[in-house]
């Protein structure tokens, strides 16, 4: 296991909660941070993919971290996403996030032109980490199933050459573990931050040399995901990391933040909680109880929120 990672542990890819008229609620996601802080995450990666970042305007985004901030959270703590498909709109993003005490910022590659050569890619980061100047980390995101946009091997490692320290890591949700590894296997020597999506890798990541995970399935299973970080060479992580897989299986898919957001509904006894933006639609009935069923299945005991 890699030590001394900026965010080595557990990062939850934190919800964002919703009000009946699709505005960000502020109160409710700065609740839910602190119940993720207090229950097993080391971190919170918000503004992602699960907390639907892609469906917010970047106002709304500048808003919520300035409004966790606000209500307590530390930016220390935080691991934003500020990858747009636009340099100014990133620039902006990742420079506000600094400010505001944030020491990493998690960035999707511009997604929307596909097939970009290496270079233009290289062209992106090098615009956006000299406008943003500072001290912030930039971390990597690789989601090809999403953006569309990989991170390959020959990409990162001129990137590093060029801004040695400055390009600090990359989270990988790819669900491709040999992919992970390779990332550890050639850069995690000289410090690079190697994070998994994919709750079910988490251990053997860990053994690899990895920093740690940034998941969808820690908003509801942080606890175990802890129990593996803590206990990742034993039998004790070994067994958690069993239950741990099993909660992913129930709650991956398709509808994986409508499944996050009824689980923390039920925990929470707060039906504002199943509020999604479109394209996203809350659970039918009878989807919402097979996903009780299998989650309780996975024999993970209840934590209600406050």
């Amino acid at each position: 296991m890699m030590k001394d990672a900026l965010f080595g542990g557990v990062n939850a890819a934190a919800l964002t909660a919703m009000t009946d008229t699709l505005s960000v609620d502020l109160d409710r996601t700065a609740r839910h941070c602190k119940w993720l802080l207090a229950n097993g995450c080391n971190g919170l990666a918000v503004l992602g993919t699960t907390g639907e970042a892609n469906s917010l305007g970047i106002s709304e985004r500048l808003s919520l971290l300035e409004g966790l901030v606000e209500r307590g959270i530390p930016a220390s703590v935080m691991l934003p996403g500020t990858g747009t498909t636009a340099i100014t709109d990133t620039v902006l993003l990742t420079r506000r996030a600094e400010e505001l005490g944030c020491r990493g910022a998690l960035l999707l590659p511009p997604f929307y032109y596909k097939n970009p050569t290496d270079d233009g890619l290289f062209a992106y980061f090098s615009e956006v980490i000299q406008r943003v100047g500072g001290n912030i980390r930039i971390y990597l995101y690789h989601f090809p199933a999403q953006s569309a946009v990989p991170f390959g091997i020959d990409l990162i490692g001129r990137l590093l050459r060029a801004y040695p320290g400055k390009v600090k890591g990359v989270k990988d949700s790819s669900g491709d573990f040999a992919n992970t590894k390779g990332y550890v296997d050639h850069f995690a020597r000289d410090g690079f931050e190697v994070y998994c999506g994919d709750d079910g890798a988490l251990r053997a990541l860990l053994t690899a040399g990895g920093a740690g995970c940034i998941t969808a399935a820690s908003n509801i299973g942080c606890s175990v995901s802890a129990q593996v970080y803590r206990n990742w060479d034993n039998q004790a992580g070994a067994d958690a990391q069993v239950t741990l897989a099993a909660i992913r299986k129930a709650v991956a898919g398709a509808t994986l933040i409508p499944n996050l957001k009824a689980l923390v509904a039920r925990n929470t006894s707060d039906k504002s909680w199943l509020t999604v933006r479109p394209p996203h639609l809350n659970l039918p009935a009878e989807a919402q109880t097979k996903l009780f069923a299998s989650f309780d299945a996975c024999g993970l005991k209840p934590n209600p929120e406050a």
